[in-house]
């Protein structure tokens, strides 16, 4: 069992391979269309939960956190930990949505959700603040941390500059992801 929890590839595959015996043990599903639909919504949560978690550690830790920690620790962060955690933090948006559209697709109201029509106006809501907020992280949280963190080179200047602005971007779309969580979870428990 040890071996299983000292590498995260093997912790995912033992997680994913449990799933698998439970379903197998205990689900009477039809493998159809809802079937199908519920998966891509399990996938839709799964990407969901590592993007907003990820987008919470850094406003709630990381980022409260920094003035804290002893300048000559603070490397560590910058060129390993944040590195590392703004890799999943953007692939996790970009899942996020694509699974959420997908699934959208799936069930029929991709359309009406986008234009904001009866009854889909909550995830279609929902459906917006989240693109939104991936636009944020791939166009401007993404691009600016690569400044801030050195990934790419500017002026002392324009690595402040870049560093407020990801900071800043982040905040909004930590003031955005609680709209946008009641929004999704509202539309199929009659929220709004």
């Amino acid at each position: 069992m040890g071996a299983i929890f000292q590498s995260l590839g093997r912790t995912v595959a033992a997680g994913v391979v449990l799933l698998i015996i439970l379903i197998l043990l205990v689900s009477t599903a039809k493998y159809d269309h809802a079937w199908g639909a519920f998966v891509m919504r399990w996938l839709h949560v799964m990407s969901g939960v590592m993007w907003i978690g990820l987008l919470w550690y850094f406003n709630f830790v990381q980022i409260p956190s920094m003035p804290k920690i002893p300048d000559e620790q603070k490397p560590a962060i910058g060129k390993v930990i944040a590195p590392t955690a703004l890799f999943w933090f953007r692939w996790a948006a970009l899942a996020t949505v694509i699974t959420g559209l997908l699934l959208a697709w799936m069930n029929g109201y991709i359309v009406q959700a986008l234009a904001l029509q009866r009854p889909f106006t909550p995830i279609g809501i929902g459906m917006w603040l989240g693109l939104i907020m991936a636009f944020n992280v791939w166009f401007i949280i993404w691009p600016n941390q690569k400044k801030a963190l050195g990934i790419v080179t500017v002026t002392p200047e324009e690595k402040t500059k870049a560093a407020r602005l990801a900071m800043l971007t982040s905040r909004a779309n930590t003031m955005l992801s609680i709209p946008m969580l009641f929004c999704m979870v509202a539309q199929q428990n009659a929220g709004l």
